[in-house]
């Protein structure tokens, strides 16, 4: 029996693979290759540097096309799913895309894989666009029951297609610092970085107002008073894959600068360096406003062996274990809230390390690449295709 046939139509933004590339475009680098054993994939993005026109992501095809131009982007790539007719094509973040895509093939099956709330908020897409573009999709997925929830309100006819798949994270590549190979790298890092003997909490993500770094810098001249060794790790830039700054940023440089010796920014980083980030510190803090859908970030932090301290809003809260593998902040307080859990992991570290374990053993039982895998499969053998 023929395997079916999946198209994947990634937003334009980022070449695939890309080491600068967004969340969306890692999902999808990370997912599609392990679905390839029971079906076959192709997946439509944009070119890049030293990338071929057409090529292989192990095992999945790829075809990419330029995307300066959106609509003739989405035109190009509708027109090759003519050509490779699959059984059904899912379209990454974009609602918009799949009514273009319908228009295109009308007896298409289209399923749509929101990864935020970004693209569906009236400032991009009308209402009544976006309700049209739901109502064309067979499946909606999301990534957490907090955007679930967020679906269904904006358009409640539509709430029986909503399917939560969560993302997942590479635990051979993010390694934990309780084994003996984390442990003795953990080391390493944090001997060259300078680390030794400085208790360190980092933030990796973009610097942008609703990610909340300018929380993390006002709670510190406090926490510093209570304790000295505490440094403040920044990771990241404004934009992915760019050093560009923006008025935020370097109000976040000047607010730095009154803490010297107990902040440090680091400029955005390639994804393949980040799992040594977060392996040489001892708190990961994620101090999103209430729009964070899930944050790859936290399952990535744990994976490595970390408590991660987070607001209670999003899709975090159906990550973190409250008081298990870290600890969830209020948003209306999160600078009293964050700077006292922070202190008290730094100050325990038996509290520390037994939330850091647990930290792992939760990834490793409900958040892999493999479980988002297996979760997709079951709605692709729900929907009598597989």
């Amino acid at each position: 029996m023929a395997r079916p046939k999946i198209a994947f139509v990634t937003p334009g933004a980022f070449p695939l693979p890309s080491p600068n590339s967004s969340s969306v475009e890692r999902v999808v680098e990370k997912l599609v290759p392990l679905l390839v054993p029971a079906v076959e994939a192709c997946i439509y993005g944009r070119t890049g540097r030293a990338l071929p026109r057409r090529g292989m992501l192990k095992g999945a095809k790829c075809v990419r096309y330029p995307a300066v131009d959106k609509l003739k982007y989405v035109r190009n790539v509708g027109q090759a799913i003519r050509r490779y007719a699959p059984d059904v094509t899912e379209v990454e973040n974009r609602p918009r895309t799949v009514l273009r895509l319908k228009r295109m093939r009308p007896q298409g099956r289209i399923w749509l894989n929101l990864h935020s709330t970004t693209f569906i908020g009236k400032k991009a897409i009308p209402p009544s666009m976006l309700s049209r573009s739901f109502r064309l999709a067979e499946r909606i997925i999301v990534n957490s029951e907090f955007l679930r929830d967020v679906v269904s309100r904006r358009v409640p006819s539509c709430a029986h297609k909503v399917n939560v798949v969560y993302p997942g994270v590479d635990t051979d590549r993010f390694i934990s610092q309780f084994s003996m190979e984390g442990a003795y790298k953990r080391e390493q890092l944090r001997f060259a970085r300078g680390w030794s003997g400085r208790d360190v909490v980092l933030f990796m993500g973009r610097l942008i107002p609703m990610k909340g770094v300018h929380h993390l810098l006002h709670l510190m001249p406090e926490l510093m008073k209570e304790h000295p060794s505490v440094l403040l790790v920044v990771v990241g830039g404004a934009f992915y894959g760019s050093k560009r700054t923006t008025a935020y940023v370097r109000e976040l440089h000047r607010l730095g600068k009154s803490l010297q010796g107990h902040v440090q920014f680091v400029p955005y980083v390639p994804y393949s360096d980040v799992p040594d980030w977060f392996l040489g510190a001892d708190v990961a803090v994620v101090p999103s406003s209430s729009r964070e859908a899930f944050g790859l970030v936290n399952v990535e932090a744990m994976a490595c062996g970390l408590p991660v301290v987070a607001t209670r809003s999003g899709g975090m809260k159906e990550i973190i274990e409250d008081g298990v593998t870290g600890f969830l902040v209020d948003p209306s307080h999160v600078e009293t809230e964050m700077r006292s859990r922070i202190l008290s992991l730094l100050r325990d570290d038996m509290l520390r390390s037994s939330m850091g374990m647990l930290s792992r053993e939760r990834v490793e039982q409900r958040f892999t690449w493999h479980h988002t895998a297996e979760q997709w499969l079951t709605l692709l053998r729900g929907s009598g295709i597989l």
